[in-house]
């Protein structure tokens, strides 16, 4: 038991040292200098668009938590549900086993706000379905309109595999919508029971979730240069495989694997100008949240203290 409960971390550790390691070998003859001039070539309008993104990001993750208590028929006030949402997506995109580490933050708020451990379990499952949900729409619609995108990967699969493939995983998705619609019967795991998503849950699902990747890929494109800028629609698909990539190797933050997926999906524009956008992203999407969630949970504990001792 003690060694599977370091497993995960093992696994994030190496995943981290493998890829700074092919990383390095890739950009080794990188200087100082150069990335200088990269972000010195950002213009203004392009941080503050690349920060316009972010807002965007997290105000629909916000939207997860909201989703997954529309669901559970739980009213919270849309101001702490953000707060609560915002620390939670700070802190694990930080730390990594992002499951885990969200689930310890959502534990401590929301059972403040009467909710108890089967709600909040099935809360966490929930945002957790809402992100694969609005990844798989956003992946099955890029192979639909960008099947060669594939090719950026991989160069085996022919482009009409890729579109099928794109068209299967939206046929999947209208099939879980039609289920809705239908009104299936619930999920029942032992004495654990999910209820299938009424429509108007559904619905909102479909647009938050997209609506959170669109805004963090959006960071990066509004940071790279337009020279070799294959447009946001492959940015975005480049993107969603990068960020699965990252979130998969529990590495935290995703350090390394990140950049070496984007790099990679990035053959044709300056390796240095691609760093840069994505340091960008680093320090707007994962630093200074990060920093901001350390104060949201010093003045939430605070404020439980002081109710505590009244």
């Amino acid at each position: 038991m003690k060694f599977k409960k370091y497993v995960w971390p093992m696994i994030g550790l190496a995943a981290v040292a493998f890829s700074i390691w092919l990383l390095y070998k890739e950009l080794r003859g990188v200087s100082w200098s150069d990335m200088a001039d990269s972000f010195a070539a950002i213009p203004l309008h392009s941080w503050l668009l690349s920060g316009c993104a972010t807002l965007l990001a997290y105000a629909a993750l916000a939207g997860y938590d909201r989703v997954a208590l529309l669901h559970l028929r739980r009213k919270v006030s849309w101001l702490f549900i953000t707060a609560t949402s915002f620390t939670t997506y700070a802190l694990s995109h930080n730390v990594g086993a992002s499951v885990l580490s969200g689930a310890v933050v959502r534990y401590r708020a929301y059972s403040s706000r009467g909710l108890n451990g089967q709600e909040i379990g099935i809360l966490i499952a929930f945002c957790s379905f809402t992100f694969i949900l609005g990844t798989l729409l956003l992946i099955g619609l890029v192979l639909v309109f960008e099947p060669d995108i594939v090719e950026r990967f991989v160069d085996v699969l022919p482009l009409d595999a890729s579109r099928t493939t794109g068209v299967v995983i939206l046929a999947l998705i209208g099939i879980y919508v039609f289920g809705s619609l239908l009104g299936f019967r619930s999920l029942k795991f032992a004495r654990f029971e999910l209820a299938y998503p009424r429509p108007t849950v559904v619905l909102q699902q479909l647009w938050i979730a997209p609506l959170e990747l669109i805004g963090a890929a959006g960071i990066i494109y509004f940071a790279l240069p337009e020279a070799g800028n294959p447009g946001y629609f492959i940015v975005l698909g480049i993107f969603l495989v990068s960020f699965s990539a990252a979130l998969m190797s529990h590495a935290p933050g995703g350090l390394g694997v990140l950049e070496l997926v984007f790099i990679t999906g990035l053959p044709d524009m300056n390796q240095v100008d691609v760093l840069a956008a994505l340091i960008v992203f680093r320090l707007f999407y994962l630093v200074i949240p990060f920093v901001i969630a350390l104060v949201v949970i010093l003045v939430f504990e605070r404020s439980q203290f002081s109710a505590q001792t009244d």
